[in-house]
């Protein structure tokens, strides 16, 4: 299958301090970002890594983590009968960020610049309630950036798991690291990984990485989870380095997501910008946290491989700024 020829990283520009600046790659216009990838050719060839026909849940229960992080609310559920006696209703009340989520384009913009993706301004975003009581007449400027594009165009393609705690691990040896700490995964491992699994990459995949946050949540005491909101926010995730941008851009994923909070390293080192500024506000690329990674590992490692069809289907939220996956990926 032919790939749409993109620019390298090293082609982009740069934008004031931050390198590879894919800002008009798809049009001045655009509010897809790397999600452009996921082409109907793109689709169908991934529909091809269904072989088993097993599909496995990569959303971790509302309900967890009981107690979030970023000082983010806990998903609130109720239900109650109805008159009739025979009839229930339920509602649910979430922050669409506590969590298994997609960052949005307009939840982590340029922090000097107060920019988004392709340019967008702070001011040109809306804040508050938004309420659209006509389907027909929706305020696109009111609505700019918002996740309902990633939730009409859907997020499906081929998925790749890098499964770092298993690659770390193979040996007996305990996991080098604690994913609750601030510890950098390095290029040369994920590389290391995908050699060993016998993985290589095509344009539009969807990149998930297993580092561990949730094995390590699932062998906690109730007081270690119940701690961790409370505590600096300190999670392991991949290194901030350009060699680490240049890796994901010129391999041109459609998006990346993992097992940990924040996906990178966090926090960042001193002086050192956030991934986020790139992948959100420079390329418009989906950033995936807290998924469950834990039943996709052991399927991977029984079928001896580690691409499969990934579908994801974000809430179509009008102008939202995140969401739960609604993810799954099918052997």
């Amino acid at each position: 299958m032919a790939a749409t020829k993109l620019p390298s990283f090293d082609e982009l520009p740069n934008f004031e301090d931050f390198t590879g600046c894919a800002w008009g790659v798809w049009g001045k216009d655009d509010e897809l970002g790397t999600i452009n990838l996921l082409t109907e050719e793109v689709v169908k060839e991934a529909a091809k890594e269904i072989k088993l026909g097993k599909s496995i849940c990569l959303n971790w229960p509302l309900n967890f983590p009981a107690k979030p992080l970023f000082d983010r609310q806990a998903a609130v559920h109720e239900s109650w009968l109805k008159p009739s006696g025979h009839v229930h209703d339920d509602s649910i009340q979430i922050n669409t960020q506590s969590g298994s989520q997609w960052d949005g384009l307009k939840h982590f913009g340029l922090a000097k610049q107060k920019m988004f993706y392709n340019g967008v301004s702070v001011d040109q975003l809306h804040h508050g309630r938004l309420q659209i009581p006509d389907p027909t007449n929706v305020d696109k400027t009111a609505t700019k950036l918002g996740i309902h594009n990633w939730a009409q165009h859907g997020i499906t393609g081929r998925g790749v798991l890098l499964d770092l705690v298993r690659f770390y691990t193979a040996s007996g040896a305990p996991l080098p690291y604690d994913p609750w700490t601030s510890h950098a995964i390095p290029l040369q491992d994920l590389l290391k990984c995908a050699e060993q699994q016998g993985v290589t990459f095509q344009q539009g995949d969807i990149l998930l990485l297993r580092i561990g946050f949730t094995q390590r949540y699932y062998g906690a005491s109730p007081e270690e989870r119940d701690g961790l909101a409370g505590k600096p926010e300190t999670f392991a995730g991949i290194e901030q380095s350009e060699d680490v941008k240049r890796f994901l851009w010129d391999n041109h994923f459609a998006a990346i997501a993992s097992d940990q909070p924040t996906v990178e390293r966090w926090p960042t080192p001193q002086g050192v910008p956030h991934l986020h500024q790139t992948f959100l506000g420079m390329w418009g690329m989906p950033i995936g946290e807290i998924f469950d990674l834990e039943a996709l590992s052991t399927a991977c490692a029984e079928a001896g491989r580690y691409t499969f069809f990934f579908t994801s289907w974000p809430l179509n939220v009008y102008g939202g700024i995140a969401s739960p996956p609604n993810a799954a990926a099918i052997l």
